[in-house]
């Protein structure tokens, strides 16, 4: 019960945080004069990875030379981008239905969208294939190239998305007055991105003990339970923006840290764990290349998204999970 109580929690104050931080970041991309694609894409989807990135990096430390804390940190890292894929894209379009109460295209930079899903297809593919090098130099090597690619990516979203549109925001939680100063906007998205943190640490700490009172397999529990958790702030954060009308900022947020989780984390996990995927592992890659297909080639035939495609997400995920009750 202890462990059920710190997961609850830890759950709750990671939406708190994703609440402020989403004000905060918005605040910051005007300031900064950046587009929404880049605001989306890069300093909302990296702010709400951290506790993606935190928890592979403290399961795998804290696990020492035993086997639990590769598993933990694997399955946290792969499942990530899957839950992303799919029971984010799902929750989005959901959304987007109910709201709009038509399948409506998705009013957002087709470009900035089309881009991250182009680079997480190329780079998560590449980073599966990394499990069957028959060398750690190797995988070493493809670690740098991950992270040189995600160099590229931020690079050209920054270029594409210079002198954005200044637009009338709510106020800064943290200053009364609707023109805060920028280090009032550092300072919220700071403590904001701290709060989530924190919540993602007390997801690790009862990873393992529930787990194990359950009697399932740590890597399967980890590769559900934590990346929902760790999940949230994106899918929370998009969900705001879909009903705020910020369809580029909603997409952006989760395809952005779809390319970050799946360039710069698994780099960080071929370098610390020797990066065998077991079978579940890849199956839950397979379908989140699967997942992501769907509006890739939408964008690229009709130049939209439907929110009808990103429900298909759902159907993947379902797939997932009668898997793992079928072993």
């Amino acid at each position: 019960m202890r462990e059920i109580g710190l997961l609850i929690v830890s759950l709750g104050i990671i939406l708190i945080g994703a609440e402020a931080f989403t004000n905060g970041i918005e605040w910051l991309g005007q300031r900064l004069k950046l587009g929404a694609g880049a605001v989306g894409s890069i300093l909302a989807a990296v702010g709400t990875a951290l506790p993606e990135t935190m928890v592979p990096i403290l399961a795998i430390l804290s696990g020492g030379a035993g086997p639990e804390g590769s598993e933990i940190g694997i399955g946290a890292i792969l499942g990530a981008p899957f839950m992303l894929a799919t029971l984010a894209f799902f929750i989005t379009g959901l959304t987007a239905l109910l709201l709009r109460r038509k399948n409506l295209p998705l009013l957002l930079e087709a470009k900035v969208v089309q881009r991250d899903l182009g680079f997480f297809l190329v780079v998560y593919t590449l980073a599966v294939l990394a499990s069957f090098l028959p060398t750690q130099q190797l995988k070493n090597g493809t670690a740098l190239l991950l992270l040189i690619a995600y160099g590229l990516y931020v690079f050209q979203t920054l270029r594409a998305s210079k002198g954005g549109q200044q637009e009338n925001l709510p106020p800064l939680y943290m200053a009364a007055r609707t023109n805060p100063t920028l280090a009032m906007i550092l300072a919220q998205i700071i403590l904001a991105l701290t709060a989530i943190v924190f919540g993602a640490r007390g997801f690790v700490n009862s990873v393992q003990p529930i787990a194990g009172s359950l009697g399932i397999p740590v890597f399967v529990l980890s590769l559900i339970i934590t990346p929902v958790a760790t999940e949230l702030p994106e899918k929370f954060n998009s969900v705001l923006w879909i009903w705020r009308g910020k369809d580029t900022l909603a997409m952006g947020n989760l395809t952005g840290a779809m390319v970050f989780q799946s360039s710069v984390i698994p780099a960080i996990g071929i370098a610390l764990t020797p990066w065998k995927l077991e079978p579940l592992a890849l199956w839950s890659a397979f379908l989140a290349l699967g997942a992501t297909l769907i509006p890739y080639l939408s964008l690229r035939r009709k130049g939209v998204i439907f929110p009808t495609s990103l429900l298909i997400g759902g159907v993947f995920y379902l797939l997932f999970i009668l898997t793992v009750f079928h072993f």
